[in-house]
């Protein structure tokens, strides 16, 4: 049964996270990705799974509507764990399974690497890499897939001042150029792309902005950045939801998957980085299944 969502503000540390709940049964924290996004995108396809879960969406802080009086130096990757704790915390749980889609992912695994015996179980949708070198890879990749008329696109957008101010208009038509190829169907890009910006004004998404460039800073630009040693010291059962045409290649998300001793890798057939959208029924179901929920 599904309950209708619920909405409350969390005081971490001089700022206070935006947190939506919804569904009843086994309580899963979801981490959105970005990092320059908010929870807004997920929705409301991912709410599918609130008939089989308690689902928890939070704004990671400075971004969404857990932006006002955050500062770029407020945000590191370790207040994104600490935050994440403090959640925890105020839901009254002794352990929590974890839920992230992409750059959300890579946040599940700091946490999880940091507090093993919180997290009792870890579920990657989409995966962002989990190191340096495979973030470059990947960059690399989305560089050389693209037309070049998509690349003229994207360096004439960037080059507008709307775009340069932050304009969530602005924004949003970049994405559509920049996910053309994340999504399966091309008439869920718009609905995708104006996901992105909803709870944004232009400062926020400058702040989200440089946020995005500060947590790259201490994760993807940092040499020999790499999770994947930690993660096999991990207990935790884990499984990695990758989509069979994700734009982060598959070889990333089985690598992850492969290192942990409990990890294993689901492929998501005919879905792409968002497959929630491609295929909602199909995410309910696996993740019900992990969570011994299904019918």
């Amino acid at each position: 049964m599904r309950t209708a969502a619920s909405a409350h503000y969390l005081p971490v540390g001089g700022a206070h996270l935006y947190v939506r709940e919804i569904g009843v049964g086994p309580p899963v924290v979801v981490l959105h990705g970005g990092p320059d996004f908010d929870h807004c995108y997920l929705l409301p396809e991912l709410d599918e799974l609130a008939a089989a879960c308690r689902l928890i969406y939070y704004d990671q802080r400075g971004r969404g509507r857990s932006a006002p009086a955050v500062q770029v130096a407020d945000v590191s990757i370790e207040s994104e764990v600490a935050d994440l704790d403090r959640l925890r915390q105020h839901l009254g749980l002794t352990t929590v399974t974890l839920l992230g889609h992409s750059w959300g992912g890579v946040v599940a695994m700091e946490y999880a690497i940091a507090h093993p015996e919180l997290v009792s179980q870890l579920l990657l949708l989409g995966t962002a890499p989990a190191s340096a070198a495979e973030a470059e890879r990947l960059f690399r990749h989305w560089r050389v897939s693209r037309t070049e008329s998509e690349l003229e696109q994207l360096a004439r957008i960037a080059a507008t001042p709307a775009f340069r101010d932050g304009d969530p208009a602005a924004d949003i038509e970049y994405y559509r150029v920049h996910y053309r190829n994340a999504v399966r169907r091309p008439q869920d890009l718009d609905r995708l792309a104006a996901r992105f910006r909803a709870h944004f004004d232009a400062p926020g998404v400058r702040l989200a902005r440089a946020i995005e460039q500060r947590l790259y800073e201490q994760t993807w630009d940092v040499s020999g950045y790499d999770l994947v040693p930690k993660l096999a010291a991990l207990p935790t059962p884990a499984t990695v939801l990758h989509g069979e045409h994700d734009i982060v290649p598959l070889d990333m998300a089985a690598r992850i998957a492969d290192a942990m001793p409990q990890g294993r890798l689901v492929v998501l057939p005919e879905c792409a980085h968002f497959p929630f959208l491609d295929d909602p029924a199909l995410v309910r179901n696996v993740v019900a299944g992990l969570l011994g929920t299904s019918d």
